[in-house]
């Protein structure tokens, strides 16, 4: 799961979402400074991270994917699934996405004093160039593919798994589908348990 799942997953609790935002820029248990959430939301974008490397649907996705991307495939369905959240965004949520991806960064901009410098770094390069609503088109994932590429040296070769995708489009969609309904059981079960153990 890319940036759009791991927060839109987090439900409304805000440090929890801080907390999933942050996760890939800290290393082992570097997060103990923070909030009981916020170390929640870490813990908690882990636990989807393991659950989609794991799931059966994700890796018959990425075995769809040509064997070139080798160790980049995860991380090219991670942005396809959200290509098709962002797509189908009105079936999972009644905030309009536009408005829902602002909210996120001001939220962010917000507690940016707190935020490890690898996500300082990434928030306005990210907030400026809309990623979470740039991913809904084609277009707009295709461009976050090629800049992926380029971060990458060219070794992902990124910037062509856009033909994959077109190409494959109406059985990817049906994967991510599929996963979702899964993803967010999980993730509501997950939640739950957090605060009923909050609550006693």
């Amino acid at each position: 799961m890319n940036f759009l799942a791991h927060l839109f997953l987090s439900q409304n609790h805000k440090e929890i979402i801080i907390g999933n935002f942050i996760a890939d820029t800290l290393k082992g248990n570097k997060y103990q400074h923070y909030t009981k959430d916020i170390q929640f939301g870490i813990m908690m974008h882990r636990a989807i991270d393991h659950f989609t490397d794991t799931h059966p649907i994700f890796r018959q996705s990425k075995r769809r994917l040509d064997p070139k991307y080798r160790l980049y495939k995860g991380v090219i369905i991670d942005l396809i699934y959200d290509h098709f959240l962002a797509k189908n965004w009105q079936q999972y949520s009644n905030i309009p996405l536009l408005n829902y991806s602002q909210g996120l960064y001001q939220l962010f901009f917000d507690n940016y004093s707190i935020l490890p410098e690898r996500a300082q770094n990434l928030l306005p390069y990210m907030s400026s160039q809309n990623w979470l609503y740039k991913y809904r088109t084609l277009e707009g994932i295709g461009e976050i593919m090629h800049d992926m590429n380029i971060r990458t040296k060219g070794l992902s070769k990124m910037n062509e798994a856009i033909e994959d995708l077109k190409e494959n489009y109406a059985i990817f969609e049906k994967d991510f589908i599929l996963f979702f309904d899964e993803i967010q059981s999980y993730c509501h079960q997950y939640l739950e348990s957090y605060d009923r153990k909050n609550t006693q």
